[in-house]
């Protein structure tokens, strides 16, 4: 809920919990894009971090094994990429026009568009994080339902287009049951330990 509470077009989240002796934590909470707008890339960083602190008081500064990390990231989808802007006219742009240009803002659209972690092709009132009717808001349920039986894909930094990934689960919902049980056999060596 939190995480799709953004500023201006849906409301924030609150909510607490109590703890065993009954001490009470409050929540309040809006989108986590506006302090990180890649999350994923933040945990992987502070992961990071506490494995080289781990590695160096135990064994010093060998690699680290990257396969250690469980990383599960869900986009929120995107817009069909548009190539509304290129390099010759942004050349010629001044500050204003970065922030405004053509009833567009180029600098929120890159920032944005640069760091989306998953390439759909919403369009229309799905792709509007403005649009937060119940209608629209039951259509982006039905969208997730039909990307959970999508094939597993993967971006290919070369062509910067997804790809389907062989040799692994076949759907993204087989990828997610995958992803519980490894998580869920983490949880239960790091318990016995």
């Amino acid at each position: 809920m939190s995480t799709s509470a953004a500023p201006t077009y849906l409301p924030a989240h609150y909510f607490e919990t109590k703890d065993a002796d009954g001490k009470t934590r409050t929540f309040d909470l809006i989108d986590d894009g506006v302090a990180a707008n890649n999350p994923t890339l933040l945990a992987i960083t502070q992961i990071t971090k506490d494995m080289w602190k781990e590695k160096s008081e135990i064994v010093g500064n060998e690699a680290i094994d990257c396969r250690r990390m469980l990383v599960l990231s869900l986009g929120a989808g995107a817009a069909k990429h548009e190539e509304k802007y290129n390099a010759a006219a942004a050349s010629k742009w001044g500050r204003t026009d970065w922030l405004y240009n053509g009833g567009k803002t180029p600098i929120i659209d890159v920032f944005l568009d640069a760091s989306s972690d998953m390439d759909d092709t919403l369009t229309g009132d799905a792709s509007s994080v403005d649009i937060a009717t119940e209608k629209n808001l039951k259509y982006l349920v039905q969208i997730g339902a039909k990307l959970l039986k999508k094939p597993v894909s993967r971006v290919n930094w070369e062509t910067g287009k997804y790809e389907a990934v062989e040799g692994e689960s076949s759907t993204n919902e087989e990828a997610l049951v995958d992803f519980a049980k490894k998580l869920s056999q983490e949880r239960k060596l790091r318990l016995a330990s």
